[in-house]
């Protein structure tokens, strides 16, 4: 399987577009604290599911979908610092998060069940 032909690979790194677009917002004080988390946060995901896929074993590629989806709760837990600052309205990233996580998860299960 290529990561390119993922649909979870690919609205990740849509939505790395979008995070960027958004952090340029935030104050310049927070350039080297909560705007650097949230982008390599954002930038994890769609890396992992790249690097999972690059490995060539299911077994591994399920690791890096789990190394992605922690970096997804992570991106969501400073998407909603970001937001309870009042740095951005972050509604609509969290819901491009939650079909992302849909999708991985989707991914988990189809090689668990490949690898059975």
């Amino acid at each position: 399987m290529h990561h390119k032909d993922l649909e979870a690979w690919k609205l990740s790194m849509d939505l790395v577009i979008k995070i960027y677009k958004i952090t340029k917002s935030f104050p310049e004080n927070e350039k080297f604290a909560l705007t650097s988390q949230i982008c390599r946060a954002a930038v994890s995901i769609p890396s992992n599911i790249a690097e999972g896929c690059g490995r060539g074993s299911d077994k591994d590629t399920l690791r890096f979908l789990d190394i992605a989806l922690g970096s997804s709760a992570e991106l969501e837990t400073q998407l909603l610092i970001a937001q309870a600052l009042e740095y951005a309205d972050v509604q609509n990233i969290l819901i491009d998060l939650d079909k992302i996580n849909a999708l991985i998860y989707g991914l988990k299960k189809y090689l668990k069940q490949k690898i059975s």
